[in-house]
């Protein structure tokens, strides 16, 4: 794997943690693909650091669980604005 792969997977990988980012919100932040973030973050991810790895898998379990709740609150505040215009 390229050093520059591994840096990424790494800076990736604490900022899910430290900000408790999504997958969507860290790809905008590094300018990479949903897909390239899951990558990093499971696959090369395990290969590099997987203690690292599995606090990251956690962050994105919970996120995924809160999934749902989001996309009510996202559509419920886009009727919202529908409504006063």
């Amino acid at each position: 794997m390229k050093d520059y792969i591994e840096e990424r997977a790494l800076s990736v990988a604490y900022y899910i943690i430290e900000s408790k980012a999504t997958v969507r919100q860290t790809a905008k932040k590094f300018g990479i693909s949903k897909s390239t973030v899951h990558k990093d973050c499971t696959d090369r991810l395990n290969q590099i650091n997987p203690a690292l790895a599995r606090e990251v898998r956690q962050v994105l379990d919970v996120n995924k669980q809160e999934r749902h709740i989001r996309g009510g609150l996202a559509t419920r505040e886009k009727y919202l604005h529908m409504a006063h215009q």
